[in-house]
Parts: C-alpha cells; structure tokens; sequence
C-alpha cells in the first residue's frame, strides 16, 4: 500500500526548521504518511495557502480570516510572541509622534507585524519590501522607519537603532498578559478531521524532539541562521518554539480572537474566522 503524500509548507527560517526537524530527519515518522518539505518565504507560503494548494502549511496569522474556509489551525506550531515582537525601529526618530507623516517599511502585506502597525498606529505611511532589506531602507533613507521581524528584532541594538515601539511589549500590556500571535501551522479540511488531528500530533512530537535533542535540532536549524552565530539563533529559536508552540492552549485561542476582533473592528480583514484548533 502507497503512503500518503502531504506536503508541508514552511519558511527557511530556524524556529521552522527546528519545529519540523524530527519529521524531516525521520526521527519522527507517522504511519501511512510521507512528508515532502516544501521551503518558500512565508509571503509565498501565504499565496499558497489562498490557493489551498498544500496539506500542511505555516502562514502568517494575518492571513488565516482569508484562508478559514480552506484550512483548520493547528494548536502546535504557532510562532507567540511572550513579552516581544515585531519592533518599530530608526536612525533619526524616537518615538511614535516623531512619525506622524512619515514612512515605515513594512515587511508585506499579509504579515502580521503590518496589520499590528495599522491596527495600533494612525497618521504613519507605510511601504512594504522584503523583510531582509528593511534596515538597509532605514540606513538609506528610503525609509523614515522600519518594522523588523526575525533576526533583526536580536540585532537592532547593537547596530544602534532607536527603538520606536516593540508590538509585543504593547500588545502584553494591552491584554494584560496575553501571547502575541505572528504565525501558524494549518492544515487542509480536504483532508478530514482525523487526519489533520494525526499530522497536528504528529507536529507536536516533532517539536517535542527537537526540544529533547538540542545537540541534534540546533545545529539543523542553523543551516538557515542567515549569518546568526549559534548563541544569536538558539536565543531566536528559544523566543518563537516555546510550550506555547507545543500547544497554544486557551491563551493562544484567546489571543488570536482578540488579534482578528481589533482587526475586523478597523475594516483590515474581511471576517472574524471561528477559531477551533485541531
């Protein structure tokens, strides 16, 4: 009998790598299944998903109110900001006053770090470009400020940034506590209930793996550091692969709820989607 082919869509960043290193190495293997691994940024991971064309799929949590009727979310895998998250950044300006008028780059459309920028900013342009190119924006002045995600949110400092706004930080004090959601894992309804269940276990597993063989999991993960020393990605890993990741739990559920209320509320998604991890 031929095994089932799903295919899981993630982005080449360290915290995906190492969420899904048990199933990549084989380490974890779930009956009746091969896993194919397709690596694509997440705006592309996005598109995809709009399209419905991958079984298994991370996203931006932005995203999700446009791909609810295609996909379920997964309680593994989410990427919570605990206290930290995107970070409003600049050479020249100090806060948010400072940037009434000006421009911020953003890092895409669908990410979750702009629609926190249109949900709690008024009066402030902004322009998106790829994440990576950013601080170079800011540095050139393409751009008055800039939104970083990744790496970037470990580094600003050292390279002499002023920080701006740290969503995370405001977003734990808006909600008295509450993770920040940035990304998910879906998987497709096409596929039934039991199933998305046994690949969501499945996740899980992987990340427990991963957690359980750092010696094995980080090294892996690295292969896509985009320069991070080991120190640097094991701290970046550590802030997005966290229990939260291994189950969001009823916070996570909250959370994601109160992210789509504000955002249905402001006009910047077309609905507020059921939130019913599997």
């Amino acid at each position: 009998m031929n095994n089932q082919v799903i295919r899981i869509g993630h982005s080449p960043d360290p915290d995906d790598a190492f969420m899904f290193y048990g199933l990549a190495s084989g380490k974890v293997k779930l009956e009746g299944i091969k896993i194919e691994h397709l690596l694509e940024d997440i705006q592309s991971l996005n598109n995809r998903a709009m399209r419905g064309e991958l079984e298994v799929t991370a996203i931006s949590a932005h995203a999700y109110p446009y791909v609810a009727d295609k996909y379920w979310i997964m309680r593994t895998g989410a990427s919570m900001g605990e206290g930290y998250g995107p970070v409003i950044i600049s050479r020249k300006y100090k806060s948010l006053d400072d940037l009434k008028g000006k421009i911020v780059g953003t890092p895409g459309s669908l990410t979750t770090a702009t629609l926190l920028f249109k949900i709690f900013t008024d009066g402030i342009k902004n322009i998106d470009m790829p994440f990576d190119q950013i601080m170079s924006a800011v540095d050139n002045d393409e751009v008055d400020a800039g939104i970083l995600i990744h790496e970037g949110q470990l580094t600003y400092k050292s390279l002499g940034y002023n920080k701006i706004l740290d969503f995370g930080e405001l977003w734990e004090d808006k909600t008295k506590g509450l993770p920040l959601p940035l990304g998910l894992d879906l998987v497709s309804k096409d596929l039934g209930f039991d199933l998305a269940k046994k690949l969501s276990d499945g996740l899980r597993q992987s990340i427990a793996y991963g957690y359980s063989h750092p010696e094995e999991s980080i090294p892996y993960a690295m292969q896509w550091g985009r320069g991070m020393d080991k120190s640097l990605g094991e701290k970046f890993v550590k802030m997005y692969v966290s229990k939260l990741t291994i189950d969001m739990g009823q916070n996570g559920k909250l959370a994601l709820e109160l992210l789509f209320e504000l955002a249905y509320k402001k006009g910047l998604i077309p609905i507020k989607p059921d939130i019913k991890p599997v």
